[in-house]
Formats: C-alpha cells, sequence, structure tokens
C-alpha cells in the first residue's frame, strides 16, 4: 500500500516508524513530515490545511490510504473532503472532530448524556463569567471553546484572573473561537486513555500520562507537553471499566445516533477522583507525545489495525502489547512556551547510536544542505523502553547529554509522581 501521512510532529515520526515497519507498506508520503521521517518516507512540502493541495499529492503518488495526524485538519474537515473524492482516509468526520474542536460541544454532550465532567459555564459575555464564579470555590479552570495547541487552558486562582483571562479569549486571543468554558477544579490524577475506533466497535489502544507544565514538580504555563510515560497505573481494570460504560459508550452512541459515527484515533483525558474517572476533555487522535510511548509498546501491524479500522472490520482484530514500561522526554527550544529561536543547528545527532529498545523521534526539525536544524518549541522526543521507570528516565537522559544540544531544555523529573509512590515501578 501507498500511505499518506499528514503532519510534521513527533506523534507523526513514530507512526511513520510503524508503518515503515510494515510488510503492507509500499511507499510512504508525509505531507509535510520532519527531518526524521524523510529517513523512512518522502517528505512532501504542502500546507496540511490546503486540501485541494493534498488531494493534488495523494492522486500523483497514487495514495491509498491517508492517515491524518494532527487536529486541526480534523476539525477543518479533511476526512469529508478525501472522502467526497472516493479517498480512503483514517480520522474522524468534521461533526465528531467537535469533540476536541470545541470544549462547550464536548461539554453539552456531558450534560445531555449524564457523562461525568466537571461543573462547567459556557461564556458568551463577561456577565456570564461573573456570574458563574459567584457561587464557585476557587482555583476554577478557564478554557478556550476551540484549538489552542495545549495552550488554552489556565488554572486561576482568583476572581481578577478569571476575569483577565476571560477576556483575552473574549478579545481573539485564539483564532478557533471567542467563547469561554468555566469548570470547577477537580482534584484528583490525571491520565490519558486511547481508543482506536471504527464505525461499529472500539479497541483498547494504550493508557499514558502526560505532563504539561513546562517546569518540574508541574509548575509554570501549559506547553504541548514536555513528556508522558505509559502505561497509566493509576487506570486500572476497575476504573477502565467506568471510563467505557459512563464516557466512551455514551459518547460513541451519542455520534451514532446523529448518523455521524466515530472513525479515528480517540484520546480520552481524564481527573481520576475517588476512583471515578471525569472526562476533562476529548482529543480526535493520537496525543503528542503520548503516541511516542504508546506506540513502541505495540506488538501488532499498525497498518493492518489502521486497514481493518478504515474499513469497519476492527472487531475481530486483535491488538497486542509489549510488556514493557516506556518513556520520553521532550527536548524543547530555550524560552519555550514563550519565545524561542528556530533555526538552530543540531550537531551531534547522527552520532548517537541507540540500541532497539531506544528511540529519538523528530518533532521541530528540518534538514537543510544535509545539516539538522530546529524549526519549533519542541524539538526532539527521546522515548525508551525497559521494566522500570527509574532506569528508563536515567537511560534517556544519559542519550539528552549525549546529544548536547545547547539551545534546549527538558524536564529531568517526567514521571516523578509514579517514581515517588512506588521507586520499583
Amino acid at each position: 500500500m501507498n500511505i499518506g501521512l499528514i503532519g510534521s510532529g513527533g506523534r507523526e515520526h513514530a507512526i511513520c516508524k510503524k508503518i515503515f515497519e510494515s510488510k503492507l507498506t509500499n511507499q510512504i508520503i508525509c505531507i509535510p513530515g520532519n527531518a526524521g521521517t524523510s529517513k523512512l518516507a518522502k517528505n512532501v512540502e504542502v500546507d496540511i490545511l490546503d486540501f485541494n493541495k493534498i488531494l493534488k499529492v495523494v492522486n500523483l503518488y497514487k495514495i491509498d490510504l491517508v492517515i491524518v495526524g494532527p487536529e486541526e485538519p480534523l476539525v477543518k474537515g479533511l476526512v469529508d473532503f478525501l472522502k467526497k473524492k472516493k479517498i480512503r482516509v483514517f480520522g474522524p468526520n468534521k461533526y465528531a472532530a467537535k469533540l476536541e474542536g470545541s470544549k462547550a460541544f464536548m461539554k453539552k454532550m456531558c450534560a445531555q448524556y449524564k457523562i461525568p465532567t466537571a461543573r462547567f459555564k459556557i461564556c458568551t459575555k463577561l456577565y456570564h463569567v461573573e456570574n458563574f464564579i459567584k457561587n464557585c470555590h476557587f482555583p476554577i479552570v478557564v478554557k478556550a471553546d476551540g484549538l489552542a495547541a495545549g495552550k488554552g487552558v489556565t488554572i486561576c486562582k482568583s476572581k481578577k484572573q478569571v476575569i483577565n483571562d476571560s477576556n483575552k479569549i473574549f478579545s481573539g486571543k485564539f483564532k478557533s473561537s471567542k467563547k469561554v468554558v468555566l469548570e470547577e477544579f477537580l482534584v484528583g490524577e490525571e491520565a490519558s486513555y486511547f481508543l482506536i475506533v471504527d464505525g461499529k466497535n472500539f479497541k483498547f489502544f494504550g493508557t499514558a500520562q502526560d505532563h504539561k507544565r513546562v517546569y518540574p514538580n508541574d509548575k509554570g504555563p501549559n506547553t504541548g507537553g514536555m513528556g508522558a510515560f505509559s502505561p497509566a497505573p493509576v487506570i486500572d481494570s476497575f476504573i477502565e471499566k467506568k471510563i467505557i460504560e459512563k464516557i466512551v459508550k455514551p459518547t460513541l452512541l451519542a455520534l451514532k445516533k446523529r448518523k455521524k459515527s466515530y472513525n479515528g484515533f480517540l484520546y480520552v483525558g481524564l481527573m481520576i477522583k475517588n476512583n471515578e474517572p471525569y472526562l476533562i476533555e476529548y482529543n480526535v487522535r493520537m496525543g503528542d507525545p503520548e503516541c511516542q510511548v504508546i506506540l513502541p509498546r505495540l506488538k501488532t501491524d499498525l497498518v493492518k489495525i489502521i486497514n481493518n479500522a478504515s474499513t469497519n472490520k476492527l472487531k475481530n482484530t486483535k491488538i497486542e502489547w509489549e510488556n514493557k514500561k516506556s518513556m520520553t522526554i521532550v527536548l524543547c527550544s530555550k524560552g519555550y512556551p514563550g519565545k524561542y529561536k528556530k533555526n538552530i543547528r543540531i550537531k551531534n545527532l547522527d552520532k548517537i547510536r541507540l540500541s532497539k529498545k531506544d528511540f529519538i523521534f523528530h518533532a521541530g526539525t528540518k534538514l537543510k544542505d544535509r545539516e539538522l536544524f530546529s524549526t519549533g518549541g519542541r524539538v526532539l522526543n527521546i522515548s525508551s523502553l525497559g521494566s522500570n521507570f527509574v532506569k528508563i528516565r536515567r537511560k534517556i537522559i544519559f542519550i539528552i547529554k549525549k546529544i548536547n544540544w545547547k539551545n534546549g531544555f527538558f524536564r529531568k523529573d517526567i514521571g516523578w509522581k509514579v517514581i515517588k509512590k512506588n521507586a520499583n515501578y
């Protein structure tokens, strides 16, 4: 099969590697890809929101199946566009993608179908905000309704901060929406539960825990993710049953009733409080950097799984996993998530020798005259498999020190909570 992969981040490099390993793969076309994918696939420099240009690439390279990595083209309707052109594509339709594209849409669905979530208010005016916070305890979570590249959520400790952050969103801080969703703050442990879904069935596709805050001990502003580990020990079989019965099934049934059945990866962002799962958010694709810890643990051919999911044949597909733990640490440009320099050379990557259990997934990188340069805030993901999170983390930090990129920084405490609870885990 000729496979088209949309996206250019660490998630797409991890997916690309698994596609490359499949016996079903003939050629991979990455649109636009990065320096890492260029070693496994043909990168084609096309804007992922220019659907007509994507279609031309699909036709030119006789692509049999398109896999959409990031959320924005999904939310903007790339799947619907390609399906109308009779192109086979893996990912949710535009309506189903509103689960991520609109926090308000997701929250309304929770209210209608009694899906457990934090108490909330959808606000379009400042007086909506003021009325809601009269009866709330602080902190309060302020969320931008639309896509915000992982930076649209603020935990506010005062009325002044809630009003200030809400006003920024009302004034168009994020282009995707001027609506604000206010939520009560839930105290518990965050975790992510992943599924792969076809029009009729779904299958478990891993658990992970992400670290969104930029500084150690989960301090500082939110980022797109500083690192992750898998599996998430907080999700046991008891919690998993509740996630499926109380959250997943009602959501998929709601979409089916609206004749907008879900197809693709589904990421269930959760807060576990007193052994009860609460839905924080849905993502309509694999997480980034969670994908980089889940896919290294996958034993089954990824192309076979996606091929079956895109043709509603998921039911009889057996998905097997390595009995290993996995972690990734993100090497970022100094200054991220604020201002940072681009086009900084990364010199030592070709000299790094990795075992079969270690991986470097490129995120914000490009090749120029055979030299490697940074292009984004999150630049490289260093991932590793093992039996103990402490040892895995130590090995990743050793690799990062070998890379010795002077313009980069990273969190040394990924997995700190689980390690603190049980150093042998």
